[in-house]
């Protein structure tokens, strides 16, 4: 296998089509190199992670080729738009601002549930992944898609983690807000593959990522709300 994809990276796995292995099949090499006799689990996990990275691909290469010419510009400045959970923010302030009392909570566990999201995928989900961004050259991403790449590691998205965290928690707390919301981080989290800076198995993984720390951060803001209410 060779050592080098697109990037030059040294010591970095390359797939079959020349692009940088994904996270899962790198994986699947150090689990098929284990002994059977002594980790038989991780050494049936990897041809399950090979299939995976290969999907992984296959499903990036299939939006790139997709020819969407109406969305290429709206999605490409909501994905530029997204940089920093601007639309969160500002969506939080709006909150606080004209929410009354339960708004202010709800920007409070969003704002929190953004923090939380960041803290996680920012820091040690990407530096053990340590994925490389895909090649939009390669696989023919449309230029007019192109935002730009960010120079962090790619797995998993941070946008996407952010965007169902903030969705998420504040859903938890103004029910009717749940579905624009979910909608909305949806459609963010898509435009990073379709702008070619993600693949899906990074989006995928940031927005179950992101779901979850919502979730505890909600839950955690209603426990505490709750208890001040009794003291």
């Amino acid at each position: 296998m060779s050592t080098g994809g697109p990037t030059g990276e040294p010591g970095m796995p390359a797939a079959p089509d020349g692009s940088v292995a994904p996270a899962e099949e790198r994986l699947a090499e150090r689990l098929a190199g284990l002994s059977a006799t002594e980790h038989p689990v991780a050494v049936r996990l990897a041809p399950v992670l090979r299939r995976l990275g290969h999907y992984d691909r296959l499903v990036y290469r299939a939006v790139a080729r997709t020819h969407t010419p109406a969305l290429d510009e709206p999605l490409r400045r909501l994905s530029d738009l997204a940089n920093f959970s601007k639309p969160w923010f500002a969506v939080a302030a709006l909150l606080a601002v004209a929410g009354g009392p339960t708004g202010r909570r709800a920007a409070l566990t969003g704002v929190a549930a953004i923090g939380a999201a960041s803290l996680v995928v920012n820091q040690p989900m990407k530096q053990l992944g340590g994925r490389s961004r895909p090649d939009r050259v390669l696989h023919e991403v449309p230029r007019p898609r192109w935002v730009e790449m960010p120079t962090s590691t790619s797995f998993p998205s941070g946008h996407s983690a952010s965007a169902a965290a903030f969705a998420v928690s504040v859903g938890d707390v103004v029910p009717a807000l749940r579905v624009p919301l979910r909608i909305a981080a949806g459609t963010v989290a898509f435009s990073r593959v379709h702008t070619g800076v993600h693949y899906p198995g990074d989006v995928a993984v940031g927005v179950v990522t992101g779901a979850l720390l919502g979730r505890l951060v909600s839950r955690v803001g209603a426990r505490i709300g709750r208890a001040e209410v009794r003291v």
